[in-house]
């Protein structure tokens, strides 16, 4: 499976690797070689979590040097009354008779305790290239769903705080 990424998710992606080599493999080697050099390796507790350490940066930046090679590259530009990537859409949820925010994002930033939903998810599918004012129904099995109207779209992207999700 592809991950859908946006141009700038991949530059994130690139500047995490590059801060991963050139400073956190950096510190990870010599607290391996600090923690070696106290002695005896089979009982040395500081050197197995110095070399857990080194091992857990070199999978993440294996991870996302893999997630960059094999990324579906995804456009963020929509048209002006659509909601589209990194917007901030306000949806009024019939069942519930309330009213949320959300912002729309790629699978490797969704945070749903931030509200931020990708358009793989059953919502962000439903809503995805919508307009202000739709009523649109959101599947949840073929069978089940609910019904969300959206009620504004901003546009404004800051995605400057916006984390790669940690696997």
């Amino acid at each position: 499976m592809h991950d859908k990424l946006t141009e700038n998710d991949i530059k994130k992606m690139e500047e995490e690797i590059q801060y991963r080599k050139l400073v956190v493999r950096k510190e990870a080697i010599e607290a391996v070689k600090e923690a070696r050099a106290h002695g005896d390796l089979s009982e040395n507790f500081e050197y197995h979590a110095a070399k857990k350490d080194k091992n857990q940066n070199e999978s993440r930046i294996r991870y996302l040097e893999k997630m960059i090679k094999t990324a579906q590259v995804i456009s963020d530009q929509s048209a002006d009354d659509e909601v589209g990537m990194n917007n901030t859409v306000e949806l009024y949820f019939e069942d519930e008779d309330e009213t949320e925010t959300y912002k729309i994002v790629t699978t490797v930033r969704e945070n749903s305790l931030e509200n931020k939903i990708s358009t793989e998810s059953p919502l962000g599918k439903a809503i995805f290239r919508k307009k202000a004012g739709d009523r649109v129904f959101v599947s949840l099995d073929g069978n089940r769903g609910y019904y969300v109207t959206i009620r504004s779209i901003d546009k404004t992207t800051d995605d400057s705080q916006d984390q790669i999700r940690r696997y």
